[in-house]
């Protein structure tokens, strides 16, 4: 039997906001694996006791950078230690010379980004380094998407947190704008089931089949069960199958949108700020009451 230890459970409560006890009898039944037992309290508990893995846990900013004839730009995400220094203006003017020089520069990779030269004649490197100098914080770049279109990129920016670059064709940039909205809103995961993740599907469908047999649920009902459920689910997280959110009758989705207005969608790319990044928390006043007894 695995050593189930109190940062296993507090690691667990903060993936599903879920009791104590009950994270440390999930993770007895799974043998202390954290994803199985995660998995196991959504059979249990449902699809809302889970706040998810991949929760914003780092500062910094997205940037989307594009071409003044709309047909290159590039989105990316560059992180710091603090939202305060994420509102630096010496570090907003980093972040947008990084973005500006990564539309030039098309080769660079997220392996050579340090080598890109920025309009100052520095390396991103140098300017890095200087940057880091003067406000005390370690930053970088994270990651960066580059797109290069025969149509015409649009894009949208909540804040500095939540960036989407999107790829149309048949479309001006005004739609394309509201496009970006949207899947800023919404967040699907792809665009069409096609390029969801066949591990999440895999996930949904088994979690699907351990409610409907702990509900009671016939053998020969729980095949369309789990069938109807992953379709439900499909249609939430792919971006054509969801509604749009500015849909006047509020069932129109952004594929019929988009035959409306004869358009189609290439391509698109959603960064949210610190995405997937465990944040150390830090207990001041545990760390006075053991400095206290030193």
């Amino acid at each position: 039997m695995a050593n189930i230890t109190a940062k296993m459970v507090a690691e667990l409560r903060e993936m599903t906001g879920l009791g104590m006890m009950e994270c440390k009898k999930a993770l007895v039944e799974t043998d202390g694996d954290i994803k199985k037992a995660e998995e196991l309290m959504r059979v249990k508990s449902g699809n809302k006791a889970s706040k998810m893995a991949g929760r914003t846990a780092a500062e910094g900013v997205v940037v989307v950078a594009i071409s003044d004839d709309k047909k290159s730009g590039v989105i990316v995400e560059i992180n710091c230690e603090t939202d305060f220094v994420a509102k630096d203006e010496g570090f907003v003017k980093f972040t947008n010379d990084i973005a500006n020089a990564l539309v030039i520069d098309t080769n660079a990779t997220i392996e050579t980004v340090g080598e890109v030269k920025l309009s100052s004649g520095e390396t991103l490197e140098e300017s890095r380094k200087a940057i880091i100098a003067k406000l005390g914080e370690n930053m970088n770049v994270r990651r960066f998407t580059r797109y290069s279109t025969d149509g015409v990129l649009a894009s949208y920016l909540h804040g500095a947190k939540i960036g989407v670059i999107v790829d149309l064709n048949g479309a001006d940039e005004a739609f394309g704008r509201d496009i970006a909205m949207h899947i800023a809103a919404s967040k699907p995961k792809a665009l069409d089931a096609s390029g969801v993740d066949a591990e999440l599907i895999e996930t949904e469908r088994r979690v699907a089949a351990e409610r409907a047999k702990e509900a009671g649920k016939p053998a020969d009902m729980v095949e369309k069960i789990v069938e109807g459920t992953v379709n439900k689910f499909l249609k939430e997280v792919t971006l054509l199958s969801q509604v749009f959110i500015k849909a006047d009758d509020g069932k129109q989705t952004v594929e019929q949108l988009l035959k409306a207005k004869s358009a189609t969608i290439n391509g698109f790319t959603l960064y949210v700020v610190g995405e997937g990044i465990e944040k150390k928390v830090v207990d001041y006043a545990a760390e006075v009451a053991a400095a206290a007894k030193v």
